[in-house]
Protein backbone atom coordinates (compact mmCIF):
# COMPACT_ATOMS: atom_id res chain seq x y z
CA UNK A 1 0.00 0.00 0.00
CA UNK A 2 1.23 3.43 -0.88
CA UNK A 3 0.83 6.64 1.46
CA UNK A 4 -2.45 7.98 -1.02
CA UNK A 5 -4.22 4.45 0.09
CA UNK A 6 -4.02 2.57 -2.52
CA UNK A 7 -2.89 -0.81 -3.35
CA UNK A 8 -1.49 -2.33 -6.69
CA UNK A 9 -2.90 -5.31 -8.22
CA UNK A 10 -3.73 -6.78 -11.74
CA UNK A 11 -6.81 -7.16 -13.73
CA UNK A 12 -7.01 -9.52 -17.00
CA UNK A 13 -3.15 -8.96 -17.02
CA UNK A 14 -2.95 -5.03 -16.71
CA UNK A 15 -1.43 -3.47 -13.95
CA UNK A 16 -3.95 -1.06 -11.82
CA UNK A 17 -3.80 0.54 -8.40
CA UNK A 18 -7.32 0.62 -6.66
CA UNK A 19 -8.51 2.70 -3.03
CA UNK A 20 -7.78 0.10 -0.41
CA UNK A 21 -10.62 -1.85 1.33
CA UNK A 22 -12.43 -1.30 -2.17
CA UNK A 23 -14.16 -4.99 -2.35
CA UNK A 24 -14.77 -7.42 -5.50
CA UNK A 25 -18.39 -5.80 -6.26
CA UNK A 26 -16.89 -2.22 -5.86
CA UNK A 27 -14.33 -3.36 -8.76
CA UNK A 28 -16.43 -4.53 -10.89
CA UNK A 29 -18.80 -1.17 -10.93
CA UNK A 30 -15.28 0.79 -11.43
CA UNK A 31 -14.63 -0.87 -14.34
CA UNK A 32 -18.04 -1.00 -15.84
CA UNK A 33 -19.28 -3.78 -15.34
CA UNK A 34 -22.45 -5.54 -13.58
CA UNK A 35 -20.81 -7.28 -10.35
CA UNK A 36 -24.16 -10.16 -10.80
CA UNK A 37 -22.77 -10.86 -14.65
CA UNK A 38 -19.58 -11.57 -14.18
CA UNK A 39 -17.03 -14.22 -12.83
CA UNK A 40 -13.82 -13.31 -10.34
CA UNK A 41 -10.78 -14.92 -9.69
CA UNK A 42 -8.75 -14.26 -7.35
CA UNK A 43 -4.92 -15.95 -7.39
CA UNK A 44 -5.92 -19.12 -9.71
CA UNK A 45 -9.27 -19.25 -6.71
CA UNK A 46 -12.87 -18.65 -7.52
CA UNK A 47 -14.33 -15.52 -5.75
CA UNK A 48 -18.32 -16.84 -5.10
CA UNK A 49 -20.67 -14.06 -6.61
CA UNK A 50 -22.85 -14.35 -3.71
CA UNK A 51 -19.71 -13.06 -2.00
CA UNK A 52 -17.83 -10.24 -4.08
CA UNK A 53 -19.54 -7.34 -2.55
CA UNK A 54 -17.84 -8.53 0.81
CA UNK A 55 -14.67 -9.53 0.14
CA UNK A 56 -12.05 -7.12 -0.15
CA UNK A 57 -9.26 -6.65 -2.94
CA UNK A 58 -5.99 -7.30 -1.40
CA UNK A 59 -2.65 -5.46 -2.25
CA UNK A 60 -0.72 -7.68 -5.04
CA UNK A 61 -4.35 -9.78 -6.07
CA UNK A 62 -3.87 -11.06 -9.18
CA UNK A 63 -7.24 -11.09 -10.71
CA UNK A 64 -9.54 -12.31 -13.68
CA UNK A 65 -12.78 -11.19 -14.72
CA UNK A 66 -14.63 -12.65 -17.44
CA UNK A 67 -18.30 -12.71 -18.70
CA UNK A 68 -20.29 -14.18 -21.28
CA UNK A 69 -20.17 -13.05 -25.33
CA UNK A 70 -21.22 -14.24 -28.37
CA UNK A 71 -19.48 -16.90 -29.60
CA UNK A 72 -17.59 -17.17 -32.78
CA UNK A 73 -15.88 -15.03 -35.21
CA UNK A 74 -17.41 -11.28 -35.32
CA UNK A 75 -15.58 -9.92 -38.26
CA UNK A 76 -18.39 -8.53 -40.66
CA UNK A 77 -18.54 -10.71 -44.02
CA UNK A 78 -16.61 -8.92 -46.84
CA UNK A 79 -19.55 -9.39 -49.22
CA UNK A 80 -20.59 -7.45 -52.60
CA UNK A 81 -23.85 -6.73 -53.78
CA UNK A 82 -25.28 -6.19 -57.33
CA UNK A 83 -28.53 -5.08 -58.04
CA UNK A 84 -29.92 -5.94 -54.45
CA UNK A 85 -28.69 -9.49 -54.32
CA UNK A 86 -25.74 -9.73 -51.90
CA UNK A 87 -22.99 -12.44 -52.53
CA UNK A 88 -20.22 -13.72 -50.63
CA UNK A 89 -17.65 -15.20 -53.43
CA UNK A 90 -16.24 -12.67 -55.68
CA UNK A 91 -15.06 -14.95 -58.36
CA UNK A 92 -17.72 -15.51 -61.47
CA UNK A 93 -16.86 -18.51 -63.53
CA UNK A 94 -18.71 -19.59 -67.43
CA UNK A 95 -19.95 -22.85 -68.33
CA UNK A 96 -18.11 -23.31 -72.00
CA UNK A 97 -15.00 -25.58 -73.16
CA UNK A 98 -15.17 -27.92 -70.03
CA UNK A 99 -14.72 -31.93 -71.08
CA UNK A 100 -18.53 -32.43 -69.75
CA UNK A 101 -21.22 -31.08 -67.48
CA UNK A 102 -19.29 -33.27 -64.57
CA UNK A 103 -16.34 -31.21 -64.78
CA UNK A 104 -17.80 -27.96 -65.03
CA UNK A 105 -19.80 -28.67 -61.99
CA UNK A 106 -15.93 -29.75 -59.95
CA UNK A 107 -14.71 -26.41 -60.86
CA UNK A 108 -17.82 -24.27 -59.90
CA UNK A 109 -17.77 -26.30 -56.56
CA UNK A 110 -14.25 -25.94 -55.99
CA UNK A 111 -13.93 -22.15 -56.74
CA UNK A 112 -16.48 -21.21 -54.35
CA UNK A 113 -18.06 -19.43 -56.84
CA UNK A 114 -21.98 -18.11 -56.56
CA UNK A 115 -22.88 -17.18 -59.93
CA UNK A 116 -21.80 -18.69 -63.07
CA UNK A 117 -22.63 -17.32 -66.63
CA UNK A 118 -24.55 -19.34 -69.12
CA UNK A 119 -25.83 -19.42 -72.46
CA UNK A 120 -28.46 -18.98 -74.05
CA UNK A 121 -28.77 -22.18 -76.75
CA UNK A 122 -31.59 -23.49 -78.68
CA UNK A 123 -32.85 -26.69 -77.18
CA UNK A 124 -31.50 -29.99 -79.01
CA UNK A 125 -35.17 -31.57 -80.32
CA UNK A 126 -33.09 -34.21 -81.81
CA UNK A 127 -32.12 -35.61 -78.82
CA UNK A 128 -34.14 -35.05 -76.03
CA UNK A 129 -32.07 -37.18 -73.48
CA UNK A 130 -29.29 -35.23 -73.98
CA UNK A 131 -27.81 -34.03 -70.72
CA UNK A 132 -29.13 -30.34 -69.82
CA UNK A 133 -26.56 -27.90 -67.77
CA UNK A 134 -29.49 -27.94 -64.91
CA UNK A 135 -28.88 -31.49 -64.05
CA UNK A 136 -25.47 -30.65 -62.99
CA UNK A 137 -25.48 -27.12 -61.74
CA UNK A 138 -28.76 -25.90 -59.56
CA UNK A 139 -30.10 -23.28 -60.42
CA UNK A 140 -31.70 -23.20 -57.09
CA UNK A 141 -28.22 -22.98 -55.02
CA UNK A 142 -25.92 -21.08 -58.17
CA UNK A 143 -26.87 -18.18 -59.59
CA UNK A 144 -27.64 -18.19 -63.50
CA UNK A 145 -26.54 -15.35 -65.77
CA UNK A 146 -27.48 -15.54 -68.85
CA UNK A 147 -24.79 -13.49 -71.39
CA UNK A 148 -24.98 -12.63 -74.96
CA UNK A 149 -22.26 -14.92 -76.28
CA UNK A 150 -21.75 -14.47 -79.44
CA UNK A 151 -24.21 -11.64 -79.98
CA UNK A 152 -22.88 -8.72 -82.79
CA UNK A 153 -25.73 -6.31 -82.64
CA UNK A 154 -27.67 -4.77 -79.92
CA UNK A 155 -30.82 -5.97 -81.77
CA UNK A 156 -29.40 -10.01 -81.47
CA UNK A 157 -28.63 -9.28 -77.81
CA UNK A 158 -32.22 -8.18 -76.77
CA UNK A 159 -33.95 -10.80 -78.84
CA UNK A 160 -31.46 -13.53 -76.64
CA UNK A 161 -32.33 -12.15 -73.23
CA UNK A 162 -36.13 -12.10 -73.92
CA UNK A 163 -35.68 -15.44 -74.54
CA UNK A 164 -33.65 -16.08 -71.20
CA UNK A 165 -36.67 -13.97 -69.24
CA UNK A 166 -39.07 -15.84 -70.44
CA UNK A 167 -37.35 -19.24 -70.18
CA UNK A 168 -36.44 -18.92 -66.58
CA UNK A 169 -37.32 -15.29 -65.41
CA UNK A 170 -33.86 -13.99 -65.17
CA UNK A 171 -34.01 -10.27 -64.86
CA UNK A 172 -29.98 -9.70 -63.66
CA UNK A 173 -27.86 -10.44 -66.66
CA UNK A 174 -24.73 -10.30 -68.33
CA UNK A 175 -24.65 -7.97 -71.61
CA UNK A 176 -22.22 -8.23 -74.31
CA UNK A 177 -22.11 -7.45 -78.20
CA UNK A 178 -18.71 -7.87 -79.85
CA UNK A 179 -17.77 -5.96 -82.37
CA UNK A 180 -16.13 -8.79 -85.11
CA UNK A 181 -14.95 -12.47 -84.30
CA UNK A 182 -11.38 -11.76 -84.73
CA UNK A 183 -11.09 -9.95 -81.19
CA UNK A 184 -14.50 -10.26 -79.76
CA UNK A 185 -13.70 -6.93 -78.46
CA UNK A 186 -17.02 -5.17 -77.55
CA UNK A 187 -18.85 -3.07 -79.65
CA UNK A 188 -19.97 -0.14 -77.12
CA UNK A 189 -21.90 1.73 -79.68
CA UNK A 190 -24.20 -1.54 -80.04
CA UNK A 191 -23.74 -2.15 -76.51
CA UNK A 192 -25.24 1.24 -74.79
CA UNK A 193 -27.79 1.16 -77.35
CA UNK A 194 -28.51 -2.67 -75.70
CA UNK A 195 -28.16 -1.44 -71.81
CA UNK A 196 -31.00 1.20 -72.79
CA UNK A 197 -33.15 -0.89 -74.19
CA UNK A 198 -33.03 -3.97 -71.64
CA UNK A 199 -33.00 -1.15 -68.98
CA UNK A 200 -36.55 0.37 -69.90
CA UNK A 201 -37.48 -3.87 -70.27
CA UNK A 202 -36.61 -3.78 -66.37
CA UNK A 203 -33.72 -5.76 -66.40
CA UNK A 204 -30.58 -5.52 -65.01
CA UNK A 205 -27.75 -5.32 -66.87
CA UNK A 206 -23.83 -6.15 -65.76
CA UNK A 207 -22.13 -4.92 -68.85
CA UNK A 208 -18.62 -6.46 -70.56
CA UNK A 209 -17.13 -3.07 -72.25
CA UNK A 210 -13.70 -2.11 -72.72
CA UNK A 211 -11.72 -0.45 -70.18
CA UNK A 212 -12.54 3.22 -71.54
CA UNK A 213 -13.66 5.25 -67.86
CA UNK A 214 -15.71 7.62 -70.21
CA UNK A 215 -17.73 4.54 -71.93
CA UNK A 216 -18.04 2.91 -68.75
CA UNK A 217 -19.48 6.14 -66.98
CA UNK A 218 -22.02 6.30 -69.73
CA UNK A 219 -22.94 2.53 -69.21
CA UNK A 220 -23.71 3.36 -65.83
CA UNK A 221 -25.67 6.64 -66.39
CA UNK A 222 -27.71 4.42 -68.97
CA UNK A 223 -28.44 2.24 -65.88
CA UNK A 224 -25.75 -1.12 -66.01
CA UNK A 225 -26.03 -2.57 -62.61
CA UNK A 226 -22.23 -3.46 -62.59
CA UNK A 227 -19.31 -2.50 -65.32
CA UNK A 228 -17.13 -4.97 -66.48
CA UNK A 229 -14.36 -4.28 -68.41
CA UNK A 230 -11.74 -6.11 -70.18
CA UNK A 231 -8.49 -7.33 -69.13
CA UNK A 232 -7.28 -8.46 -72.60
CA UNK A 233 -9.24 -9.98 -75.67
CA UNK A 234 -11.67 -13.25 -74.60
CA UNK A 235 -9.69 -15.91 -74.11
CA UNK A 236 -6.80 -14.89 -74.35
CA UNK A 237 -5.10 -15.47 -71.15
CA UNK A 238 -3.15 -12.02 -71.47
CA UNK A 239 -3.87 -10.86 -68.04
CA UNK A 240 -4.65 -7.45 -67.39
CA UNK A 241 -3.04 -5.10 -69.90
CA UNK A 242 -4.14 -1.86 -68.95
CA UNK A 243 -4.06 -1.30 -64.96
CA UNK A 244 -4.21 2.21 -64.98
CA UNK A 245 -7.93 2.82 -66.76
CA UNK A 246 -8.85 -0.08 -64.61
CA UNK A 247 -8.43 1.70 -61.87
CA UNK A 248 -9.57 4.87 -63.12
CA UNK A 249 -12.95 2.70 -63.87
CA UNK A 250 -13.17 1.64 -60.11
CA UNK A 251 -12.38 5.02 -58.85
CA UNK A 252 -15.22 6.84 -60.82
CA UNK A 253 -18.00 3.88 -60.48
CA UNK A 254 -20.64 3.67 -58.31
CA UNK A 255 -21.63 0.45 -59.14
CA UNK A 256 -20.13 -2.90 -58.95
CA UNK A 257 -16.76 -3.36 -61.31
CA UNK A 258 -15.37 -7.04 -62.22
CA UNK A 259 -13.14 -7.58 -64.40
CA UNK A 260 -13.82 -9.99 -67.03
CA UNK A 261 -11.96 -11.71 -69.74
CA UNK A 262 -8.41 -11.78 -70.11
CA UNK A 263 -7.31 -13.82 -67.18
CA UNK A 264 -4.65 -16.96 -67.41
CA UNK A 265 -3.86 -17.77 -64.24
CA UNK A 266 -4.51 -16.97 -60.50
CA UNK A 267 -1.66 -13.68 -60.11
CA UNK A 268 -3.83 -12.26 -62.77
CA UNK A 269 -7.42 -12.47 -60.84
CA UNK A 270 -5.17 -11.11 -57.82
CA UNK A 271 -4.06 -8.05 -59.78
CA UNK A 272 -7.60 -7.67 -60.56
CA UNK A 273 -8.47 -7.79 -56.71
CA UNK A 274 -5.59 -5.70 -55.58
CA UNK A 275 -6.93 -3.03 -58.02
CA UNK A 276 -10.10 -2.55 -55.99
CA UNK A 277 -12.41 -4.70 -58.59
CA UNK A 278 -15.45 -6.12 -56.50
CA UNK A 279 -14.74 -9.40 -58.72
CA UNK A 280 -13.46 -11.35 -61.37
CA UNK A 281 -15.51 -13.12 -64.27
CA UNK A 282 -13.18 -16.20 -66.24
CA UNK A 283 -13.77 -18.88 -67.80
CA UNK A 284 -11.44 -20.19 -70.06
CA UNK A 285 -8.60 -19.90 -67.16
CA UNK A 286 -10.53 -22.71 -65.40
CA UNK A 287 -11.96 -25.19 -68.54
CA UNK A 288 -8.67 -25.01 -70.58
CA UNK A 289 -6.22 -25.56 -67.62
CA UNK A 290 -4.44 -29.06 -67.47
CA UNK A 291 -6.79 -29.77 -64.28
CA UNK A 292 -9.57 -27.86 -64.09
CA UNK A 293 -10.77 -28.23 -60.88
CA UNK A 294 -7.28 -27.92 -59.37
CA UNK A 295 -7.03 -24.23 -61.56
CA UNK A 296 -10.54 -23.16 -59.94
CA UNK A 297 -9.24 -23.68 -56.70
CA UNK A 298 -6.56 -21.54 -57.38
CA UNK A 299 -8.60 -18.65 -58.73
CA UNK A 300 -10.59 -18.96 -55.44
CA UNK A 301 -7.77 -18.58 -53.31
CA UNK A 302 -6.07 -16.20 -55.55
CA UNK A 303 -9.26 -13.82 -55.73
CA UNK A 304 -9.27 -14.11 -51.65
CA UNK A 305 -5.78 -13.08 -51.22
CA UNK A 306 -6.04 -9.98 -54.06
CA UNK A 307 -8.94 -8.77 -51.98
CA UNK A 308 -7.12 -9.15 -48.61
CA UNK A 309 -4.20 -7.77 -50.25
CA UNK A 310 -6.65 -4.36 -51.80
CA UNK A 311 -8.23 -3.55 -47.90
CA UNK A 312 -5.02 -4.05 -46.09
CA UNK A 313 -3.09 -1.42 -47.79
CA UNK A 314 0.02 -1.80 -49.88
CA UNK A 315 3.07 -0.22 -48.98
CA UNK A 316 3.87 2.79 -51.20
CA UNK A 317 6.45 2.72 -53.69
CA UNK A 318 9.82 4.40 -53.12
CA UNK A 319 12.95 5.10 -56.19
CA UNK A 320 16.07 3.39 -54.14
CA UNK A 321 16.08 0.76 -51.35
CA UNK A 322 14.46 1.07 -48.16
CA UNK A 323 16.06 -1.18 -44.90
CA UNK A 324 14.13 -2.99 -42.46
CA UNK A 325 16.74 -3.26 -40.14
CA UNK A 326 17.86 -0.13 -38.41
CA UNK A 327 21.33 0.75 -39.70
CA UNK A 328 22.54 2.80 -36.60
CA UNK A 329 24.21 0.75 -34.01
CA UNK A 330 25.84 -2.04 -36.37
CA UNK A 331 28.41 -3.59 -34.42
Amino acid sequence: MTADGTISIRVNGEHRRVNRGISYADLALELGLEPTRVAVERNLEIVPRSTLAAVKVADGDEIEIVHFVGGGDHEAADTWSVAGRTFTSRLIVGTGKYKDYAQNAAAVAASGAEIVTVAVRRVNISDRNAPMLTDFIDPKTITYLPNTAGCFTADEAIRTLRLAREAGGWELVKLEVLGEAKTLYPDMRETLKATEVLVREGFQPMVYCTDDPIATKQLEEAGAVAIMPLGAPIGSGLGIQNRVTIRLIVDGAKVPVLVDAGVGTASDASVAMELGCDGVLMNTAIAEAKDPVMMARAMKLAVESGRLAYLSGRMGKRRYADPSSPLAGLI
